[in-house]
């Protein structure tokens, strides 16, 4: 993995980068530019469905997301199967996404944006926090993990951090051409909805507001920060 990947994506949850930023990881795969999807949370908990216990529903969860990577076009994803709604700012989860980030060595790295106003999960915030943390300072420099470096890793500098769900757009990325395969992605998450013409109607009228300015019709946004080198 020497030479990178263009874009690391770092989902709280199974699913949770189907919505954000799937569109553009499959604009990015017919470009021949590589995604890796990382997976922090195993969604055990994520279900009304009371036949299903955690164990059960993490194995199908798994098996959807690893679906859904596939119409995108992603070639890896990794799942760090932290339980569902337990994320901490924690050393391990740290150390965990560096080991991503040196291993992959991605030009962008993508996530939740833990600025968000108010209602927000729990999950969502964290991971937002520990990869902000992952990707700066802590993935560039050989002391702060050396036990990665014994693995063979060498520290890595992100070009950029694009955070989804923000509320401080900066970056309006067009997804016209990949829309309908980010539904096909979404489609695959079964225990968590139902992808019906109510849902894709609703997507596409978000996607058409996030486009708004633009020259093209559907858009995904983010917060776009650059690191320096």
């Amino acid at each position: 993995m020497s030479d990178g990947v263009y874009l690391m994506v770092v989902s709280p949850h199974p699913d949770d980068c189907e919505f954000g930023i799937s569109g553009t990881a499959a604009r990015l795969a017919k470009e021949g530019k590589e995604t890796v999807y990382v997976i922090c949370t195993n969604g055990d908990k994520g279900t009304d469905d009371r036949t299903l216990t955690s164990e059960k529903l993490a194995a199908i969860r798994e098996k959807e997301q690893l679906a859904a990577a596939k119409i995108i076009g992603v070639k890896k994803t990794v799942f760090l199967k932290y339980p569902d709604q337990q994320l901490e700012d924690c050393n391990d989860f740290r150390m965990d996404l560096c080991r991503e980030i040196m291993r992959y060595k991605p030009q962008v790295v993508a996530t939740t944006d833990p600025n968000r106003k108010y209602v927000w999960h729990r999950d969502h915030r964290i991971c937002g926090i520990v990869t902000m943390d992952a990707v700066f300072p802590y993935s560039r420099g050989f002391l702060a993990y050396p036990q990665l470096g014994k693995e063979g890793l060498e520290p890595h500098k992100v070009k950029e951090m694009w955070f989804w769900g923000s509320e401080d757009v900066n970056l309006r990325l067009d997804i016209s051409s990949t829309i309908e395969t980010k539904f096909k992605a979404l489609d695959c998450h079964k225990t968590q909805f139902k992808f019906n013409d109510e849902m894709r109607n609703r997507m596409k009228d978000f996607a058409r507001m996030n486009a708004k300015g633009e020259s093209f019709e559907f858009a995904e946004a983010f917060h776009r920060v650059e690191l320096r080198p």
